[in-house]
């Protein structure tokens, strides 16, 4: 079945979403494994794609048997990837959408991000559209990370606009089902980080924006493909 859906607000997740960035957290993590000697995998990764910095090192941590406490991989990983983030390319065609956005004015935009408030001013830190966004929520201003759906929820209140008039960009399984369960529409950036059953939890799945851009209005409504 096929919902047409106008969204009063579009919240957007970063990484991976608007950043590619999530090679560049391969690039760091493999760098603080080689000290022990091990190979950070795609199948594990997946499993920790969206979530927030600690909990995504614990479980790092606990996988391969690193004799670090969270804190301490975050540092040596961090230093790495402050030379890496202020690079990192935007997905195709989100630049354009935002702004498009932004001129149009009749849908409010926001970000919900797991990133902490530093490493996102760091992500956008030479991006010009880094102040387009009405409000950026980010994972430490919250209690609950992805896949809870305080991010979300916050995200909207700071908007104004109802959780169900809300349509969510993202591209992790733990941030999709973040958004559905703040009640929100959501469409997933595809990426080879997600399995084919995760993107299942989207109401729609896109390669990058550069089909959003085609269209002539950013306020058409989206075909969403929702169970019959």
């Amino acid at each position: 079945m096929t919902l047409l859906f106008r969204p009063e607000a579009i919240i957007f997740d970063l990484d991976g979403t608007l950043l590619d960035t999530e090679p560049l957290y391969s690039i760091a993590t493999q760098s603080v494994m080689d000290s022990f000697g091990k190979t950070f995998t795609m199948d594990f990764k997946r499993t920790i794609v969206g979530r927030e910095a600690t909990i995504s090192a614990q479980m790092t941590i606990d996988n391969y048997a690193l004799p670090l406490t969270p804190a301490e991989f975050l540092r040596r990983r961090q230093l790495v990837l402050s030379k890496l983030f202020p690079k990192a390319e935007s997905i195709s065609g989100a630049e354009i959408y935002l702004r498009r956005l932004h001129e149009n004015k009749d849908i409010r935009i926001g970000m919900a991000t797991s990133s902490s408030r530093q490493m996102m001013e760091l992500k956008l830190s030479k991006k010009k559209w880094q102040g387009l966004f009405e409000t950026i929520i980010c994972g430490d201003e919250v209690t609950g990370s992805k896949p809870d759906p305080d991010i979300f929820l916050a995200c909207a209140q700071q908007l104004q606009i109802e959780p169900s008039a809300c349509l969510v960009f993202e591209d992790s399984p733990s941030g999709l089902i973040a958004a559905k369960a703040a009640n929100m529409k959501v469409i997933c950036i595809n990426s080879p980080y997600l399995n084919p059953i995760d993107q299942q939890l989207a109401d729609k799945v896109i390669d990058n924006y550069d089909a959003l851009n085609d269209q002539d209005s950013v306020t058409a409504p989206f075909e969403l493909e929702l169970p019959d």
